[in-house]
């Protein structure tokens, strides 16, 4: 999870919008997909590595992952939500 201050100055890169802490359900799902092989990025890539947490932007449809504590906030790295 991202500090509360931090994350009022941190804004989606796709949409400009704000972002806010995944919560523990979604970030669970995400990390069972990964396992499975189900997740993959924006460039079709599969995602192999389990997230620790992630920021969600404002509708919900695209997560930046968070691994070591560190977000990663590229859009080609992010993980689409909207079919989920």
């Amino acid at each position: 999870m991202i500090d509360a201050k931090l994350l009022e100055m941190l804004q989606c890169p796709a949409e400009g919008g704000p972002l806010r802490n995944a919560e523990p359900e979604v970030i669970e799902r995400i990390n069972q997909g990964i396992e499975k092989g189900e997740i993959r990025d924006p460039l079709d890539q599969r995602v192999e590595q389990p997230i620790d947490s992630g920021l969600m932007n404002e509708s919900g449809t695209r997560l930046y992952p968070i691994r070591n504590g560190i977000p990663s906030l590229v859009v080609d790295e992010s993980i689409l939500l909207s079919s989920r």
